[in-house]
Formats: structure tokens, C-alpha cells, sequence
């Protein structure tokens, strides 16, 4: 919950997504790239990028309960589903592990920016 007060422990769990993915997807990003087939994957390391910059964006926006925090959680949900289809087609145990993260991320947020 909240750390200095309340007010934003409706997002708490949103909050809690956000924060795994981006480290799922930091994590997923430098384990790909130390894959042999790495030139397979630029895509999919270039939105591992992405999809960890939004959510730690997001979490940020929601821990200070602005207004804006719902759109950009809707934006969240989207570049998390990218995400997780995209890490769902290599079949490593990492990628395996962060595309279910992304995809636990994409359905938080879509329950916070549906409030």
C-alpha cells in the first residue's frame, strides 16, 4: 500500500504490475541479448525497451495519482500485450516467463484505467 499515505492505494496493485514488468522485461532484454539468434530477435528487444519504459512511466504516474495516470495506463496495456505476443514467439524460458508478465501487466492495467 501506500508508502506516505493513502490516496493511492486503489492503484496499489496496478502499481505492483508495472514495477515487475519493466524489471521482466530488463531482465528478458539482456538475456536476449546474449542469445545466439539475437539478430532474430530486434523486434522483440526493441519492445522490451519499450514496454519497460511505459511501465515504470505508468507506475510513476500512478504513485503520484495524476491526472493523465489513466491514459497512460491504457497506452501501458496496449504495449504490454506488443510485449508479451512478441516475447510469445521465442520459446525460451525467459522470454516465456516475461511475455506472462506483460501479459499480468496489460490486465492490471486494464482494470485501473477502466475505474
Amino acid at each position: 500500500m501506500g508508502i506516505v499515505n493513502t490516496a493511492t492505494d486503489k492503484n496499489q496493485k496496478c502499481i505492483d504490475a508495472c514495477n515487475r514488468c519493466a524489471q521482466a522485461c530488463m531482465e528478458c532484454m539482456k538475456m536476449c541479448l546474449e542469445e545466439s539468434d539475437v539478430s532474430a530477435r530486434k523486434k522483440c528487444i526493441a519492445k522490451l525497451h519499450e514496454c519497460a519504459c511505459i511501465c515504470k512511466e505508468a507506475s510513476s504516474f500512478m504513485s503520484m495519482d495524476a491526472c493523465h495516470a489513466t491514459d497512460l495506463c491504457k497506452l501501458c496495456e496496449t504495449i504490454c500485450n506488443e510485449c508479451a505476443q512478441e516475447c510469445g514467439m521465442f520459446k525460451d524460458d525467459h522470454c516465456k516467463k516475461c511475455a506472462a508478465e506483460c501479459q499480468s501487466c496489460a490486465n492490471e492495467c486494464k482494470k485501473m484505467s477502466g475505474m
